[in-house]
Formats: C-alpha cells, sequence, structure tokens
C-alpha cells in the first residue's frame, strides 16, 4: 500500500447517507501497467494535500498531510515520492516529498520551492521539467478587457526558476498538454483555446493570441479540464452559473477529440451531439471547478468546490450520460484540483 495507516472509506455508507468522510496533462501518466491509482487533491479550505487510493472503486482509502498554506490549487504528482501545488498563500509552486512511511496526518515542509510571484494561480500542466501555471487575476485592472497570465516555470536542482510569462487575451483557469500543445479554458464562457507547440514558441514574456478558440456547445461556464493522449479523450467541466453552487454543474466528455476539434473551424462551436454530459441533482455537482480521467476504467473524478461545501467524486458507467449518481462522495472543504497518477 502506498500510504501508512490510511482511512479507510465505506462506499456503501456514504452512497446511503450522501456524504464520506476522509482530484493537467495526461492523467494517467501513460503507465497503464501500474497496480495502483491515486487520486490528489488539494482545496482552498486549509491547504493540505489529501491523497485517496482508488485502486479498488469498491473501497477507497484516502490520507491527508499538512502543509504551511492555508489554501492551494493547482495539483500534479509526479509518481516517484513528490507532489506539487500551487499555494494561493504564497502564491508560488511548491514540492512536497510524501514517502510510502508517511503517516496520515503528517505535517509535510516544502522540498523544492520557487518564487512567490502569481496574484491567483489556478491550474498546473506538466511537460518535463517545465511547470505552466495559470493565473487568473486581471493583469490590466480593467475588469471590461479579460486577461489572464500563464507562468511558466523551470524544475532545476530542487528549485523553480521563472523561464518566462505568458498574457492571454481572455481568462484562464483550466490548462492541460496534449504534447507540447497546450488546452487551457477560456474563463466566464463556454470556450476552448488551443496554442499549439506552446513551450517552444512562446520562450519570453509576451501577449499572445490563442492558435484556435471554439464553443463547446452546452457548457455556460467551464472551469476544470483534462486530455488523455492514449484514449483521445478530453473531459471538461461545467460550473453552470457561478450564482448556483449546488446542483446546476456537469462535465462534457468528448471521445475521438482530436479529430472533432480539428473538424471546428476556428471561433466554430462543437456540437453537444458529439459529447456526452453528465448532469443532474444526483451527480452532487454544482461547481466542479477541476476533473481527472482514467482511461484504464474511464472512471472520472471531480473536485467539486460548492456542493455540501465540498467535494471529492467519483463516476463511473458514463457511456451514456445523465443524471448519474457518484460511486465515490468524499467531503473536502473547498476543494479546488484533482491529478490521477498510476504507480
Amino acid at each position: 500500500m502506498f500510504l501508512k495507516n490510511l482511512t479507510r472509506l465505506s462506499l456503501a455508507v456514504a452512497i446511503a447517507s450522501g456524504t464520506m468522510v476522509s482530484c493537467s496533462d495526461d492523467d494517467t501518466d501513460g503507465n497503464q501497467s501500474a497496480n495502483s491509482t491515486f487520486v490528489y487533491a488539494s482545496n482552498n479550505s486549509n491547504g493540505n494535500i489529501t491523497v485517496y487510493d482508488v485502486s479498488n472503486s469498491a473501497s477507497v482509502s484516502s490520507s491527508s498531510f499538512i502543509t504551511a498554506s492555508l489554501a492551494a490549487d493547482g495539483i500534479y504528482a509526479d509518481g516517484n515520492g513528490t507532489v506539487f501545488q500551487a499555494s494561493r498563500t504564497d502564491n508560488g509552486l511548491e514540492g512536497f516529498s510524501i514517502s510510502t512511511d508517511l503517516v496520515s496526518g503528517t505535517a509535510v515542509n516544502v522540498s523544492l520551492d520557487g518564487p512567490n510571484d502569481m496574484s491567483s494561480p489556478r491550474e498546473v500542466a506538466v511537460n518535463g521539467n517545465l511547470f505552466v501555471v495559470a493565473d487568473n487575476a486581471d493583469v490590466d485592472g480593467d475588469t471590461n478587457t479579460p486577461d489572464g497570465r500563464l507562468f511558466i516555470y523551470s524544475m532545476s536542482n530542487g528549485e523553480f526558476t521563472l523561464r518566462n510569462t505568458v498574457t492571454t487575451n481572455f481568462k484562464v483557469w483550466g490548462i492541460t498538454f496534449n504534447g507540447n500543445d497546450l488546452y487551457a479554458v477560456v474563463d466566464a464562457t463556454n470556450e476552448l483555446a488551443l496554442f499549439a507547440n506552446f513551450l517552444a514558441t512562446n520562450t519570453a514574456d509576451a501577449t499572445v493570441t490563442a492558435t484556435k478558440r471554439i464553443a463547446i456547445e452546452g457548457i455556460v461556464r467551464t472551469h476544470g479540464l483534462t486530455y488523455d493522449v492514449a484514449s483521445d479523450v478530453m473531459v471538461m467541466t461545467d460550473i453552470g452559473q457561478a450564482s448556483n453552487g449546488q446542483d446546476d454543474g456537469g462535465f462534457h466528455i468528448i471521445e475521438n477529440f482530436t479529430s472533432k476539434f480539428n473538424s471546428v473551424m476556428p471561433g466554430g462551436t462543437l456540437s453537444v451531439a458529439q459529447q456526452t454530459r453528465v448532469s443532474g441533482a444526483a451527480t452532487l455537482m454544482g461547481n466542479p471547478v477541476d476533473v481527472a480521467y482514467d482511461s484504464a476504467t474511464q472512471n472520472i473524478f471531480i473536485a467539486e468546490a460548492g456542493n455540501g461545501g465540498g467535494r471529492i467524486l467519483g463516476f463511473s458507467n458514463t457511456d451514456a450520460g445523465g443524471n448519474i449518481t457518484p460511486f465515490f462522495n468524499s467531503s473536502l472543504a473547498s476543494a479546488s484540483s484533482v491529478f490521477l497518477s498510476k504507480q
């Protein structure tokens, strides 16, 4: 077992009661032969890291590790014992060594640190030793001109160094890599943007226009996304109306994503008929801010920030979409980000 003294969760009780006590780039890490599957979660309530062993969906266990941050967002695990998250307290990237002998409730110190130069860090996407963090703070101070920033950090010798900053002409939140291409949600809209060959093309501070933007029909306002290279599946969340954090959220599954995205002209719309939508009161989604996908099981994990104060939700058998009850429901106040890793 990856972590000692994990709290064993009873799914039967959780599903019956509706609660449970105690999830960018390719989430599955391409490691389909791994024996264990973990979902790492961050939150904006206390900044701690929660790890769920979801290897057996009928018996999920969890462990929590205490950090000095009071709030955190984007999270990433390298599969070798280091977990990274974007601290919204220090406004920087932080790495933590979470070894196999750590007991749940252990306080963990920062083992890899970076400059505290962001304003409102959100999602993290990783490509090699380069970490990209989406910052959704208003850059020019004018709310009538949407903008955001993508901070690109290089990790070397136990620390992060800011390589450069890309300013976008839209608000950013969720980001995920497909090879060298970066996909980003256009916050406050139902749009998806592509930055082709992002890291090689954008090596200096600059204001950059996306290579392509399209609308995703059926989504009101998107926040989280993840792309799985092996299965060519994109999953995007829909938080619905920002004023409703309880029951108007959902997520969209787009299979054969690459061909579908390429077939839509810039500024066009990907029809809802080419997607599968999961939403409804039974899903417990009101403000699903992030998503992780396991291509081996086709299970989907959601960081739900609103419903019940915050939850980590797991969904299976989503082929038909609709108002699906999650197979996994764990309370996590102000859940903000999830990442899935096979080890």
